[in-house]
């Protein structure tokens, strides 16, 4: 990176975990009086928008999106390929609102992840997997009759740019057992925003959005045959990403 980048990715991190800090801080004051969706948007949306604001004229790292009009007005299950943490920012400006699967331990970050508890996000120990399946379908199900987008990443970690990918069936499991569509989504944030390391290059995220995929039964047969569509229009998204 050059000199001007550094600083300027150095001056990005120092904005973001102030920010969070304070607007931690702020939301741990205010946000137990707000109702859930009001929290939502007060605690998260606006945070991660400035986020995102401070990640393209900082950085450079803009992002283009295509197939909005795929989105239901029925809330469901989100199934995007995970390289970074640019999209788990950005995916909350698209599917609102929303909770995220996410490890627990995220909950212990001082005064963000404070705060983040708030919004009732779906909190799992990774190293006891029966458990925390259990957890994605009582939660994620009760998220989804309220109302609420769910947003898993299936790979389970964030895998580099290029790499094939595979899904696990925990997303598309609770999609089928509350008859909740699946929207897969695709992106290529980790060409930018690396897995590894603190460095960002300018450019342009494509984001794309695939058509909605509806359950036909709660049978293991439906369960895999959701995973499958979804997991293979993500990695076609992907080729046309890297082929173009």
């Amino acid at each position: 990176m050059s000199v001007l980048m550094v600083l300027r990715v150095t001056l990005f991190y120092l904005l973001l975990s102030s920010s969070a800090m304070i607007w931690g801080m702020l939301m741990l004051l205010i946000g137990p009086f707000l109702s859930y969706r009001t929290r939502y948007k007060v605690v998260l949306e606006w945070w991660c928008r400035m986020a995102i604001w401070l990640t393209e004229h900082l950085v450079g790292i803009r992002y283009e999106v295509s197939g909005q009009e795929n989105i239901p007005d029925q809330a469901g299950v989100i199934l995007s390929n995970h390289q970074s943490t640019w999209e788990t920012f950005f995916l909350q400006q698209i599917f609102r609102p929303q909770t995220q699967l996410i490890k627990k331990e995220l909950l212990y970050v001082p005064f963000f992840g404070w705060a983040f508890a708030l919004l009732k996000p779906i909190a799992i120990n990774r190293s006891k997997a029966r458990s925390s399946l259990q957890q994605l379908n009582r939660i994620g199900g009760e998220r989804l009759r309220d109302g609420v987008w769910v947003l898993v990443f299936p790979e389970g970690t964030r895998v580099l740019p290029g790499q094939p990918i595979k899904f696990t069936r925990g997303g598309s499991a609770l999609a089928c057992a509350n008859n909740a569509p699946v929207v897969p989504v695709a992106h290529n944030a980790g060409e930018f925003w690396p897995r590894h390391g603190w460095g960002k290059r300018p450019g342009t995220v494509q984001v794309k959005i695939g058509p909605a995929i509806y359950p036909k039964g709660q049978d293991p047969r439906s369960i895999v045959e959701v995973n499958r569509q979804a997991e293979a229009w993500v990695q076609q998204a992907m080729r046309e990403m890297q082929a173009g």
